[in-house]
């Protein structure tokens, strides 16, 4: 393990170990070096107040309460009194600065605040600065039920403390889940045992006997639990199905007289109380089955199924040259379908339950989906609607049908010359109450919302304008008819990316932008949503914390602004932002900077790219985060750019549509300009030495650089690319260049432009990378030597997609960005960590 040390030292050479050493150890001295950085409310009853815990340092907090109504914030006790109080009730050393209090509980009416502290309850006068013992039991978690699989840990919250209390007759073992779902042994408990164990918020226990079975599955929460195993009264009952509701049958109607299934891919339509069954259908086959789930009209008279004829096989075999646990290799095969193959056609069939008897309706409105999606009735059951995809994505619509003559007719129609990007911006919500509905739509040239008279199928107003678009709604207030929701562009001279929490009426009246600060925006409600808290942060400026109301956004009080003095001192750099206008002239280009912590400005640094130009998304980090990656690159001595040219999502229309049928373009004119004006500011940037690194769609991205722009970009690594899109993920590739597939697939090829590969390139792959298709890259390689073209290849065994960020790939992705622009052979010790 690297010492911190290690990082304030300041060698002049580029690429050498010492550079090595602070790049390899950056993550592990920067880690936890960024305190007053979050605030997670614990509201009272009432919900004018709630208190929080906050991290000041790397071993110790404040508790802080907090008066939303009047807009105060002071501490929630004398931790000084407190600490000594405890410390002589406990006869042990307690500080002040690290209070260890479990299941906090507030009575401001009392005066008091009841806790657990070093395995007993206590209770705090807070007039009086008085402490008793109080019982007080920790509180117990609820075992999810031992028969369901576990899942994985999805996210890592605040430190936290669970007490594993076993109760079995016998030894237990613990487990935690990782992001991956694998088992890692923590030890035993023995019977009758506890043990306290150290954790985060969010991340997933496992509990089993010596033979394997699982007793008990715990989910670690911000407040400290006990998870209980065994069979005692006491133990937490495991999670079951919701209760206070009748059990109904799979299949069963509302009024629950009716019981549908499928047989032998075929309706079948049973009495529930007679028993006696009825077949509805005759054509479904095994290639063109009836499938669930069942759309029962409100008033169980009609039905709605989908008959779906299935999609070809397209199998992708890979060769898993090294299992754990054999010699042999293993064939492993995965169902993956790609342009142009044949997908799923669903088609809704209508019955009347009544009449037992199928009510046709024609698809002239819906012949080639691409999907069928949000099935609903009416409240009246007079008609239902569903959400119509049409391949190649230049078409949604939403239809309507009649019920009673399954006549269908297009209520809401949204067609594009390029695409409808519907994996992001589509947004459906019917008011059933006054017959509208709000849809999302670029139809301006800015994503939108719009409402829409459900009768007429005509827009009634639109409800958000303006050059700036609607990234996400949160809310849609019926009763007060108003929309909440997320928008970037709003706040004239910040970063359009910025998301901000707006609100609007439905009528388009009354549009008020609720948060202020120069970042991007995450909001946290009060129960009652009278409040809520606004967390915001950029690259350049450390997460803050403030109070504001609800009603107009007002800032009632600033809760913390967070403290990364020690993450500087541990050799970290601050991110620097650049705008630079795109190839237009006119268009600003946004995008990010990290130099070497050592940078000394009478020298040159090469430059090296992190790029992912995938449309579905912009990709420069606007939120305050380490960037761990991007600044270990930094330290070997070169400046790391991101940047977000043409084609990428969250602007204009037109900017978006620079993708179409063009994936190879992947912002490039944008990005070589804005490097341009980036240097003629910061002379130590050498722009004869520029690189570039990117995986998956950014692997595509990275190759395509030398291929069409090698004139500039002078080294590549490329990780498991998509070199081919004809090679990739059906949905991915048809959304951007179209279906039926055209010549455009070709020229955006990297493998048909091989032969045009000038400078340095390194490709990576996995030999199990099941996101794309491995032979991609394979494809790649064949067409580079039938083009007698220089080139460097690392297939990683037992390895899926992004083999460049594990340890090994990260590290020959160092080396080779090393060796070819800094002109240095590596100097690193094997086994370094």
């Amino acid at each position: 393990m690297l010492a911190a040390a290690a990082l304030q030292h300041r060698p002049q050479a580029q690429g050498a170990r010492a550079d090595y050493e602070r790049a390899l150890g950056l993550a592990k001295a920067t880690e936890n070096k960024v305190f007053r950085a979050r605030v997670k409310p614990n509201w009272l009853p009432g919900g004018t107040s709630f208190w929080y815990r906050v991290q000041t340092g790397t071993e110790s907090h404040e508790f802080w309460l907090v008066d939303a109504g009047h807009g105060e914030r002071k501490p929630a006790f004398d931790h000084v009194r407190l600490a000594a109080a405890l410390a002589l009730a406990l006869g042990n050393e307690v500080r002040a600065t690290k209070l260890e209090l479990e299941n906090l509980e507030f009575r401001l009416g009392e005066s008091a605040v009841l806790f657990r502290a070093g395995g007993k309850g206590w209770r705090w006068d807070l007039s009086a600065h008085e402490l008793r013992e109080d019982a007080r039991e920790e509180k117990t978690l609820k075992s999810r039920r031992p028969d369901r699989a576990a899942r994985a840990s999805r996210r890592t919250g605040e430190e936290t403390e669970l007490v594993f209390i076993n109760r079995t007759g016998g030894d237990v073992e613990l487990y935690w889940l990782d992001s991956e779902g694998e088992r890692k042994g923590y030890g035993r408990v023995g019977a009758g045992g506890e043990r306290r164990q150290h954790t985060f918020a969010g991340h997933v226990w496992l509990v089993t006997d010596l033979t394997g079975t699982v007793l008990g599955v715990f989910e670690a929460t911000e407040e400290p639990g006990r998870a209980v195993v065994g069979d005692q009264p006491d133990t937490p009952p495991a999670i079951e199905e919701k209760s206070g509701e009748p059990h109904k049958p799979p299949g069963a109607s509302p009024d629950g007289k009716w019981i549908v299934s499928i047989k032998d891919s075929n309706l079948f339509l049973r009495g529930a109380q007679s028993g006696e069954e009825f077949r509805l259908t005759y054509d479904g086959r095994s290639d063109d089955p009836y499938t669930g789930p069942f759309h029962w009209s409100p008033d169980s008279t009609r039905l709605v199924v989908l008959q779906t004829r299935q999609a070809q096989e397209h199998k992708v075999p890979f060769v898993e040259s090294s299992p754990k646990d054999q010699l042999q290799p293993k064939l492993r095969t995965i169902d993956y379908l790609k342009p142009g193959d044949r997908v799923e056609h669903p088609r809704p069939r209508l019955f009347d339950i009544i009449a037992r008897r199928a009510i046709p309706i024609a698809d002239t409105l819906f012949p080639n989906p691409y999907e069928l999606e949000d099935l609903r009735w009416a409240p009246d059951s007079a008609r239902f609607t569903f959400l119509y995809n049409q391949r190649g994505h230049q078409l949604l619509r939403v239809l309507e049908v009649d019920a009673r003559t399954g006549e269908a007719r297009a209520l809401i129609e949204e067609p594009s010359r390029t695409f409808v990007d519907y994996t992001d911006k589509t947004f459906l919500l019917w008011i059933d109450a006054t017959g509208e509905a709000v849809w999302m739509s670029e139809r301006d040239g800015w994503n939108h919302l719009y409402l829409y008279d459900t009768r007429s199928g005509r827009v009634k107003n639109p409800i958000t304008r303006g050059e700036w678009v609607v990234r996400r709604v949160e809310r849609v207030d019926e009763e007060k008819r108003q929309v909440w929701f997320f928008a970037g562009g709003v706040r004239p001279g910040q970063d359009p990316y910025h998301l901000h929490l707006c609100r609007v009426n439905l009528d388009g009246s009354g549009f008020v932008v609720l948060t202020e600060g120069d970042g991007t925006h995450a909001i946290e409600f009060s129960p009652d949503r009278r409040f809520f808290l606004d967390h915001w942060s950029r690259v350049d400026q450390p997460p803050v914390t403030e109070l504001r109301r609800a009603e107009d956004g007002k800032l009632l009080c600033e809760l913390e602004r967070a403290d990364a003095s020690a993450s500087l001192a541990a050799g970290w750099t601050m991110p620097e932002r650049f705008v630079a206008k795109g190839r237009d002239g006119q268009t600003d280009i946004y995008g990010i900077l990290i130099r070497p912590s050592n940078l000394d400005p009478t020298k040159k640094y090469p430059v090296v790219e992190e790029i992912y130009a995938g449309p579905q998304d912009a990709h420069v980090p606007k939120e305050f985060g380490r960037l761990t990656r991007q600044h270990a690159l930094a330290e070997l001595g070169f400046t790391v750019v991101q940047i977000d040219g043409m084609g990428t999502n969250w602007r204009e229309k037109k900017f978006h549509d620079v993708c179409w049928k063009n994936l190879a373009d992947a912002g490039f004119p944008d990005r070589k300009l804005w490097i341009k004006a980036a240097a003629t500011k910061r002379p130590w940037m050498d722009l004869t030495r520029v690189g570039i690194y990117g995986g998956s769609a950014g692997g595509q991205n990275a190759m395509r650089a030398l291929l069409d722009h090698g004139d500039f970009y002078r080294v590549a690594v490329a990780d498991c690319g998509c070199h081919d899109n004809r090679m990739d993920k059906l949905w991915w590739n048809e959304l951007w260049l179209g279906w039926p597939l055209d010549e455009s697939y070709v020229r955006n090829s990297n493998t048909a432009d091989a032969h045009k590969l000038q400078g340095k390139l390194l490709l990576i792959v996995g030999e199990l990378d099941n996101n794309v298709d491995p032979a991609s890259t394979m494809q790649v390689v064949n067409a580079l030597e039938q083009a007698d073209k220089d080139f460097e290849l690392l297939v990683m065994t037992g390895t899926g997609h992004g083999a460049a960020e594990t340890p090994y790939g990260s590290r020959r992705r160092m080396d080779f960005l090393v060796r070819h622009l800094l002109r240095v052979e590596p100097r690193w010790e094997p086994g370094a960590k």
